[in-house]
């Protein structure tokens, strides 16, 4: 019986190494080095510290790739992908990966790519939450009273009742919906086809469609974006979107930079025309130590890491043995999470 050759090239936990060695000893051959690895600087960090391989380590590494039929995430070289000549899957370890697919010349080909979709939402719908309830309860107040010993009673907004509008009727939307309505929120969806049938629809007081974009930000008092970066939706919260919404309106972008002009919020948040802002993502990564967003005392910053938990690397594991199984069997058909290449989520 011939064994196909799994090649982890990205830092994995032994414990989840051993789960993907259980799916079928006999038909798997699981090669994870951790030597050949980037060290970790937290858990689920699948880029790892900068690091630099010796002429053996660059020899196995470079072995592991050439053998595997099968990846547990991306390369993030188009050298390393040429390596890999006998590639079939990958699997991968982040959700909007279709731009890497794309600047590793993987779009047009035969490889098929499967995403970690559905693991990152329950995190960043908690990051989304966490963020507006300070913002509107005013955390930030409160801590600065705190820090100058003062006892002042005030009056502070309430989450229920408002309108959060989701630029997305995806996963990463599920997610945000589902904690929305728990707080009596308004939830209403922009999607690219509205008509498309959706297990979590339900959660959706409203889906409308994106030419319809402008009317339904105006009636926002918070507005999360959720959608991939493709073509179709580079720079898509423009200046004329945030000309749409209501003065005051908060914003989240828990999806890429990209799908922001980032010159036209930074515009929008230095004359309060949108109130408060939550970034998990920025159009260049790491952001600029210049950018103005730093110090806007009505943004705030995360370095990317919403999403990341200390569960993260089980859950796509659960993904990853699942396919696997299929994958040996030849049942494709039952693979979860399988990478549409034209719409690139």
């Amino acid at each position: 019986m011939s064994r196909r050759t799994v090649f982890i090239p990205s830092p994995l936990e032994a414990v989840h190494v051993d789960r993907i060695r259980g799916v079928d000893p006999r038909r798997l051959e699981v090669i994870h080095e951790p030597d050949i690895l980037p060290p970790t600087r937290y858990v689920a960090d699948h880029i790892g510290a900068p690091f630099r391989r010796d002429a053996a380590q660059a020899k196995r590494w470079r072995e592991g790739l050439a053998g595997a039929e099968i990846l547990w995430d991306l390369p993030r070289s188009a050298e390393d992908i040429a390596v890999a000549t006998r590639l079939k899957w990958v699997q991968t370890t982040s959700t909007g990966v279709g731009q890497l697919v794309c600047t590793l010349g993987l779009r047009n080909s035969d490889i098929l790519i499967t995403t970690a979709r559905g693991v990152h939402a329950g995190p960043l719908a908690e990051f989304v939450i966490m963020a507006l309830l300070a913002h509107w309860r005013g955390l930030r107040h409160l801590d600065r009273e705190q820090a100058a010993h003062r006892w002042i009673r005030y009056c502070g907004d309430e989450v229920a009742g408002r309108t959060i509008v989701l630029i997305g009727g995806g996963d990463l939307a599920r997610g945000v919906a589902k904690v929305a309505r728990a707080l009596d929120m308004r939830v209403v969806a922009v999607a690219r086809d509205p008509s498309k049938s959706r297990d979590h629809g339900a959660l959706f007081d409203e889906i409308v469609p994106r030419g319809e974009l402008h009317r339904t930000l105006a009636r926002a008092d918070a507005v999360v974006v959720t959608v991939p970066h493709t073509p179709d939706t580079e720079r898509m919260i423009d200046a004329a979107a945030f000309a749409a919404m209501r003065k005051g309106t908060a914003f989240v972008n828990i999806a890429r930079g990209q799908v922001v002009d980032e010159d036209a919020l930074i515009a929008n948040l230095c004359n309060e025309h949108v109130g408060f802002a939550a970034l998990d993502v920025a159009t260049l990564e790491p952001l600029p130590a210049e950018s103005p967003l730093w110090d806007m005392p009505n943004v705030l910053i995360s370095p990317h890491s919403a999403s990341t938990v200390a569960s993260e690397n089980a859950k796509i594991t659960d993904i990853f043995c699942h396919n696997l199984a299929a994958y040996l069997d030849g049942r494709l058909d039952e693979m979860k999470n399988v990478l549409n290449k034209e719409l690139m989520y």
